[in-house]
């Protein structure tokens, strides 16, 4: 007999794998991770921190304060046009209005011209939010001078306007400011304001309104809330100019000769 022939190798077999050395200096294979972005992670935490910053504002402008901006003069030199006005928005709910308060109110009784257009999409989308002051085309800001029941008067020759039948030296009327041009006496009636601006021959207030929706008067629903602080700009930064004081000798009312 012949030698036997070897079994042929089957053609689809794979082929043997070499074996990894064992021991010292021997390497094996290292699966490396792959590598993602990181800024999905950071871009959520920096969404959160935005919106809990315009969350924020959103609650201080609706509850606490809110910005205002002067479009004129009629207050100066208390505010001056172009300032930026913080106002507490507790007045007159946590806080009582007083004689000599700066308010802020909205104009329900059409004391403002008419909006010139619409307003700015973006602007008011900051405003809503509090990033903006609140737009001066529907608010105004004057000085109370007389309470619900209150008298108010000026006649010519007349020095100081009279609250009860007291004069009321008004400190901050500009030097040579006279008190009043045109005469008045009114009596305030129950849930309404009197309001005066500090530039007196500048000021359309309650006097150029007695003809008018509400005869000159201001309802206290209507008010928006006390001016606190100016914010703005940078050289003007102080109190907003409420001063009860000089009012401090007026009496109730009914109660004055």
């Amino acid at each position: 007999m012949g030698d036997p022939v070897p079994p042929r190798a089957d053609p689809a077999a794979p082929e043997p794998v070499p074996a990894v050395p064992s021991g010292a200096g021997a390497h094996r294979a290292e699966t490396r991770p792959s590598r993602r972005p990181r800024w999905g992670p950071l871009a959520r935490r920096v969404l959160l921190v935005v919106l809990l910053t315009l969350g924020a504002l959103l609650l201080v402008k609706t509850f606490v304060l809110r910005m205002f901006f002067i479009p004129s003069g009629s207050m100066a030199p208390t505010l001056e046009q172009g300032d930026r006005v913080a106002v507490d928005l507790r007045v007159p709910d946590a806080s009582p209005l007083e004689r000599g308060d700066v308010v802020v109110f909205r104009d329900t009784k059409g004391w403002l011209p008419p909006a010139a257009g619409p307003g700015d999409p973006l602007g008011e989308a900051a405003r809503f939010v509090g990033l903006a002051p609140e737009d001066a085309r529907s608010h105004v800001a004057k000085r109370v001078v007389g309470l619900p029941g209150d008298t108010v008067a000026w006649q010519p020759g007349d020095e100081h306007v009279s609250v009860n039948g007291e004069p009321v030296e008004e400190p901050y009327l500009a030097p040579g400011v006279a008190a009043s041009e045109v005469p008045f006496e009114v009596t305030v009636p129950a849930g309404q304001l009197w309001v005066l601006g500090d530039n007196r021959q500048a000021s359309a207030d309650s006097r150029y309104h007695r003809d008018g929706p509400g005869g000159g008067f201001v309802a206290a629903d209507d008010v928006v809330g006390r001016a606190v602080a100016i914010v703005w700009p940078l050289e003007r930064i102080g109190p907003a100019g409420s001063d009860p004081a000089p009012f401090a000798d007026v009496p109730e009312p009914g109660r004055h000769a």
